[in-house]
């Protein structure tokens, strides 16, 4: 994500203090006035291999990877530092302090939340849709019910527990 300096978008926010329709909005309008942006991901094997940090470094890596041009700094959420082509500052709670950090969240969360939508047409008994794969009790309970499907990552801890069985 690299936001042009001349022109700020209003109501960039962490994503998660968002509602569903704030974050579409300002995808939308994300997209349309940043100077670059890309969003990529971790498949569910990578997942289970690396753990969720790695993986998450790694989808940051092919997300800068994937830019035009290679930025002249990477500011990041959290206080761990993805291998990138350019210098990276780490900011913790930066998805609230950083317009660019809050711009990349909302990508990142609109882009998750559109996935979990696409799977849940696949796979409706699980409830992605409602849920967006986290461990809520009605995700829970439909693990219980119909077991875990290919896209469940075999590391999340109620699915492990499922394979104990």
């Amino acid at each position: 994500m690299v936001l042009k300096a001349d022109h700020p978008i209003t109501g960039l926010a962490d994503s998660k203090k968002l509602s569903e329709n704030k974050r579409d909005a300002l995808a939308i309008m994300i997209k349309q006035h940043a100077a670059a942006w890309a969003v990529a991901s971790a498949t569910v094997e990578e997942i289970d291999q690396l753990n969720i940090l790695q993986a998450s470094l790694l989808a940051m890596q092919r997300a800068v990877k994937s830019l035009p041009f290679v930025p002249e700094i990477a500011l990041v959420d959290g206080n761990q530092s993805p291998r990138l082509p350019c210098p990276v500052r780490t900011i913790i709670r930066g998805d609230s302090l950083i317009p660019a950090i809050s711009a990349a969240s909302i990508l990142a969360k609109t882009a998750r939340d559109a996935e979990m939508k696409r799977l849940h047409q696949l796979y409706p008994c699980y409830g992605f849709d409602k849920h967006k794969g986290y461990g809520t009790k009605a995700h829970l309970a439909a693990l219980h019910e119909y077991g875990a499907c290919k896209i469940h990552r075999q590391s999340f801890a109620p699915v492990n527990a499922l394979n104990l069985r």
